[in-house]
């Protein structure tokens, strides 16, 4: 398994952008699929985005298609998630994942998980 880092979070006004990253460890990075989750307080761990392991496939929530985009880099071992046009409704824990395979939208499909990083849209 991989040990994954998140960083980048923080307060940001409504209509700002953040990037989130994940550094992992391992020197199998990038035989993973990736993939952003987030979960805001009394709800569920939601899916955000995901990217296969030659970032040639990425799907996104219809909810930040068009305002996020993840992409990975292979020589770091780092999947980073560019978050643009942020809303209030996008203020949450967001927690980076990792799965062998394909990309997938289901978080009990990861198996190593981040410690997540709280991001918090101000309106």
């Amino acid at each position: 398994q991989v040990q994954l880092v998140e960083s980048g979070g923080g307060l940001v006004q409504a209509g700002g952008s953040l990037r989130l990253s994940c550094a992992a460890s391992g020197r199998t990075f990038s035989t993973y699929s990736m993939g952003w989750f987030r979960q805001a307080p009394g709800k569920e761990r939601a899916f955000v985005a995901t990217i296969g392991w030659s970032a040639g496939t990425t799907y996104y929530a219809d909810s930040v298609k068009g305002r996020f985009t993840i992409s990975r880099d292979n020589a770091k071992n780092t999947v980073s998630l560019q978050m643009n046009s942020l809303k209030p409704e996008d203020t949450a824990v967001y927690y980076c994942a990792a799965k062998r395979g394909g990309p997938r939208m289901v978080p009990t499909e990861f198996s190593s998980w981040g410690q997540g990083t709280q991001v918090t849209v101000s309106s």
